[in-house]
């Protein structure tokens, strides 16, 4: 009887453990399952060519992102932390020398999306839209001519030029990246202006004549380079009223807490930076109401870049954005690649994104 009493006794014990334990228990499992399941839906937005609405686009710490800088502007910190202002005021030297940091270099490919916020454009690539106006509306549009027409070996057609001029790229492939470098310098030979002169070479090659206006608006102020910029395209438009397209070519900033995301594509055997071009949308207030001619155009560009090389463009970001495209109705933003891109990958894509903007040109003569 005294055995049967101990052992009804600890089973009531425990029993007991267990009912009073149980809360901590679940709270631990629901905790791990919320990071296995953060865990999963990370992986899944970096997998390569693989299909999904992204859950975490409108964070710019995470993939993809939503444009660098756009708003970036407004924090006087984020300059200061962005750009380490060299002991030289007129120069921001790109490094020789390279330490081996903690941070790693994610290489990856985006592919297709899915979600209400997606389209397929008629021959090839997407479109991410933001806005009120619908997905069909944006389709129709998207099949429609630009307003403008080009001529060939005549007057300016085309200027490139660049907000952010400054903006620059890893040195090579590599595993790891140096936290210290803050990805700008003023060397035109590491920054934005040798993508320009890519893209400027294969539309010259065609017989547009291009004007790459090198000017540095973000540095040593990166504040109002957006005001700098457009005084910049005025100016140019003044002297050469000829001109039907302003490409302002930038870079994107896609990273996580601890690593830097390379998006490329493997063309013709060689590694480019994948691009998205930004055409803005007039919310009624920004001064843009030709703003659907840009994105017609934005359009014609992103099928011909896609169906030229499958996979070399991100969706056309459709947003609440000014730009400055409200200067002429062929006027848009690329971002090529990432910070995390090479400065070889990134050149290339100049390349590609200049050969196929002269085939796409070309048909409007």
């Amino acid at each position: 009887m005294r055995r049967r009493a101990r052992k009804k006794f600890r089973m009531i014990i425990a029993f007991s453990g267990i009912i009073l334990l149980s809360p901590l228990i679940a709270s631990v499992v629901i905790k791990s399952m919320d990071k296995i399941s953060a865990a999963a839906n990370l992986l899944s937005e970096i997998t390569v060519g693989e299909e999904t609405s992204c859950s975490s686009c409108n964070d710019i710490n995470y993939f993809p992102s939503e444009g660098f800088g756009w708003n970036y502007e407004e924090s006087e910190t984020a300059e200061t932390s962005e750009m380490q202002i060299s002991s030289d005021e007129n120069k921001q030297p790109y490094p020789e020398n390279w330490d081996i940091g903690e941070g790693q270099v994610i290489q990856t490919t985006y592919g297709k999306y899915s979600g209400t916020q997606y389209f397929n454009l008629e021959k090839a690539g997407q479109v991410k839209n933001l806005t009120s106006h619908t997905n069909d509306e944006l389709l129709k549009q998207s099949k429609m001519r630009p307003q403008f027409s080009i001529e060939l070996n005549s007057e300016p057609q085309v200027l490139i030029m660049h907000t952010h001029t400054t903006e620059s790229f890893e040195p090579y492939e590599r595993e790891f990246f140096d936290s210290s470098f803050g990805y700008r310098t003023t060397d035109p030979s590491k920054n934005m202006v040798m993508v320009g002169d890519a893209i400027a070479e294969q539309l010259e090659n065609a017989g547009i004549v291009t004007i790459h206006d090198t000017t540095i608006h973000d540095y040593p102020s990166y504040n109002g380079s957006y005001d700098r910029s457009a005084e910049t395209v005025k100016t140019l438009l003044e002297e050469y009223p000829s001109i039907k397209v302003v490409l302002d070519i930038h870079r994107d900033a896609i990273a996580s807490e601890n690593s830097l995301v390379q998006p490329v594509a493997e063309i013709d055997g060689k590694k480019a930076s994948q691009i998205m071009i930004i055409s803005g949308c007039d919310d009624g207030t920004m001064g843009m109401p030709d703003y659907m001619y840009n994105f017609r155009f934005a359009c014609m560009l992103q099928q011909q870049m896609e169906s030229d090389y499958p996979g070399f463009t991100r969706p056309i970001l459709f947003d609440y954005r000014k730009y400055n495209q409200n200067l002429t109705t062929g006027s848009l933003l690329i971002e090529v690649g990432s910070h995390g891109n090479t400065l070889e990958q990134s050149r290339y894509a100049g390349e590609l994104i200049g050969k196929s903007a002269a085939k796409a040109l070309i048909t409007l003569k």
